[in-house]
């Protein structure tokens, strides 16, 4: 006879992903005082990624992005050292990749998204040697940031791929670090620096727009719009860019070639019963406002995951997560969803050594700066100051606390 099947073991709120999202909701849930809260992370590491391009950008060590998950889960909370691999949301249930079977009675889904190294023909190969890295991995930021320091001359080559993408400014961030570096060496001069965006403006935000095409015509940067690289050939150092208004293909030479991947929801969610079948890249189906799946009010979800038309920060997720336990928290005692989220995300925009622009907006395109007496549409040494130094601080000690 076949084994019975296992009986799932039941939890109150179950979350599925241990980092920002995942965390910050455990940490808010504890302290509205609910008690049974269960967190899948199979990782025993956790990063403050907003960091890696100042890694990269040679103005910060690893170190200092670097926790162990378990310094981060919240008391209270149990901790599951899982990977989830499907979801049923009409049996309430998540299944993780050794067999085991997950009840709930809520369920927050904050798993990020996956980079999808394969996505671009030739890149997986080079990644990390001759000349190719990437920010987007903690491994290889710090070769960013060799490879930066030891060019002299030739070109330089900093692409971002169509699709929503984690933290939009950074594929942006690291070519001007690299271009501020370089004047200050004096070889800017003889490097020729390339930006390949696959969007028709440097940034959704008008004034930001402005303030950083201004920032790439100081640098000489050239500015490839609506266009993304479709090929890599790591071994000949070329790099194939599609302008996607004309469709042309132009093959670059490269000494250097910082690239960022595509980016897709985790496939177990994509192929899953929650995805947004309006999404190309199967992030998960939400209200905008309450962030409550349409379908399953039980579901919430946040974070890079959630198919929202907003960009996936760290800054979101601060002003998502208070929305996600307040409906959450509602809906156990029996009460409507009355909690909102405008859509409010930040992008701290880096645009030299010392100096930052921090682009504030919500849903509407509209900027929502929260910083009052200050203008941060304009490129300040204090707002470097601030992602530097700050940012890392609220980060760890206000929104992984529940506190901010």
């Amino acid at each position: 006879m076949a084994p019975a099947p296992a009986t799932p073991s039941h939890h109150q709120v179950l979350i599925v992903g241990g980092g920002t999202a995942g965390i910050t909701v455990a940490a808010r849930l504890r302290r509205a005082g609910v008690r049974d809260i269960a967190l899948l992370e199979p990782s025993e590491t956790h990063w403050y990624q907003p960091l890696w391009t100042l890694v990269g950008g040679g103005q910060a060590p690893l170190r200092a992005a670097l926790r162990t998950e378990a310094e981060v889960i919240p008391p209270g909370v149990r901790w599951l050292r899982e990977r989830a691999t499907a979801v049923d949301p009409a049996a309430r249930t998540v299944t993780t990749a050794s067999g085991r079977v997950l009840s709930y009675g809520k369920l927050v889904l904050a798993p990020g998204l996956q980079l999808d190294w394969d996505g671009v023909p030739g890149l997986a190969p080079a990644l990390g040697h001759g000349g190719v890295s990437s920010n987007y991995r903690p491994d290889l930021a710090p070769l960013t940031w060799d490879l930066i320091r030891r060019m002299r001359s030739g070109t330089a080559v900093f692409t971002m791929p169509s699709g929503p993408v984690k933290c939009g400014g950074a594929p942006q961030k690291i070519a001007y670090l690299a271009a501020d570096h370089w004047r200050k060496r004096g070889v800017l001069g003889a490097i020729r620096t390339i930006l390949v965006l696959p969007e028709p403006a440097m940034f959704k935000v008008p004034v930001f727009s402005r303030a950083l095409t201004e920032t790439a015509r100081r640098y000489g940067i050239e500015v490839r719009l609506s266009s993304e690289m479709t090929r890599l050939d790591g071994a000949a150092r070329e790099a194939v860019i599609t302008d996607h208004t004309t469709g042309k293909d132009e093959t670059v030479r490269y000494d250097l070639l910082h690239a960022v991947p595509p980016q897709r929801a985790p496939e177990w969610l994509a192929d899953g019963p929650l995805a947004d079948p309006d999404s190309p890249f199967g992030y998960v189906k939400a209200d905008r406002e309450t962030l409550q799946h349409p379908d399953f009010p039980d579901v919430f979800v946040l974070g890079d995951a959630a198919s929202l038309p907003t960009s996936k920060t760290g800054a979101a997720i601060r002003k998502q997560a208070p929305v996600v336990v307040a409906n959450l928290v509602a809906g156990m005692r029996g009460r409507p969803a009355t909690a909102r989220y405008d859509g409010y995300t930040s992008c701290p925009l880096v645009t030299a050594r010392h100096k930052m622009l921090l682009a504030e907006f919500d849903y509407d395109l509209q900027p929502t700066p929260s910083i009052p007496f200050i203008d941060t549409t304009r490129e300040r040494t204090d707002m470097w100051f601030l992602k530097r130094y700050g940012l890392p601080q609220l980060y760890f000690k206000g929104m992984l606390k529940g506190l901010a």
